[in-house]
């Protein structure tokens, strides 16, 4: 985690452990200030974040503000790749500006704020319960929606960003992917509460396990055809956009990714309602006070 040039007084405590929704939580409690800004320990934040999100909360209906999680340079072409699925309308919907500076400020929901890089009003994050510890991802998404629903506004600001690297390798993308559907799946269970653009990914995988036992006739080999084609027509543009021939890798990406996500979808609702871990040891480390900020904090 690196922080540069802020010019906010700010503490700093690092909870350790194999429950992060837990950690979080204990994390939360032990804070002193009225903010709550959670990053990951590879967020490295612009540098007037805080600025940024000190303006955002001097309106006093905001509960939440947060930013996107972008792709540095020095990632490998694999890993912008990536970066370019999560970001086009094709591979992530409403969610690809979790991972793309784009627009101006604005009121949001739950489908444009990311946990590496969001801040929460502590009172209201304490007296909502704070992250349902049986869920791993989709934590805050849970959190988030439990806030709309008391009147309280979320915001988005696309200049309030980290960097942060993507995946190294294909294997973990999918990982992610499958992991993110997951979460969605338990999410749902638990707060029964559901968007039919989240279960996309799921149709797409029962319709293509099922697709051989159709009829064969263009009727049913419509969805497909359509889904092809929009996979083509993204994939040329951003090629057109970025100059890059590697992006010809996103035409088996996208439904790789969009399959392993509706995989992840289906595993989660089979397995049913999630439980808390027990047993888990959580450590919160205080490494910084309350003062006035250096360059570089590790």
């Amino acid at each position: 985690m690196q922080l540069k040039g802020q010019v906010y007084p700010y503490e700093i405590l690092i909870a350790e452990g194999t429950s992060p929704s837990r950690q979080r939580n204990l994390a939360a409690e032990q804070a002193r200030g009225d903010i709550l800004y959670f990053l990951d320990d590879d967020s490295c934040v612009v540098p007037d974040c805080m600025t940024q999100c000190a303006q955002a909360f001097g309106d006093l209906s905001v509960a939440v503000v947060g930013g996107p999680s972008l792709t540095p340079d020095s990632d490998s072409r694999l890993q912008h790749i990536f970066a370019y699925a999560l970001t086009t309308s094709f591979g992530s919907g409403a969610m690809r500006n979790r991972y793309r500076a784009a627009g101006r400020s604005r009121i949001t929901t739950e489908r444009e704020l990311i946990l590496c890089n969001m801040a929460i009003r502590r009172d209201l994050f304490l007296a909502a319960g704070g992250f349902d510890e049986r869920l791993y991802p989709n934590e805050e998404n849970e959190l988030l929606d439990r806030i709309i629903s008391l009147g309280h506004n979320l915001v988005h600001v696309p200049s309030m960003a980290v960097m942060r690297s993507q995946r190294t390798t294909l294997a973990a993308f999918v990982r992610q992917m499958f992991s993110y559907g997951r979460g969605r799946a338990q999410q749902t269970i638990i707060a029964r509460s559901c968007s039919f653009m989240s279960f996309m990914p799921l149709i797409l995988l029962i319709y293509v396990a099922l697709l051989p036992l159709l009829p064969a006739n263009m009727l049913w080999k419509l969805p497909l055809v359509s889904y092809i084609a929009l996979d083509i027509v993204f994939t040329i543009v951003t090629l057109l956009k970025t100059g890059r021939p590697e992006t010809l890798f996103l035409f088996g990406l996208y439904p790789l990714m969009h399959c392993a996500n509706g995989a992840g979808l289906l595993y989660g609702f089979v397995k049913g309602k999630p439980v808390a871990k027990t047993g888990s040891d959580v450590t919160i480390r205080r490494v910084r006070e309350f003062e006035q900020p250096t360059d570089t904090v590790p």
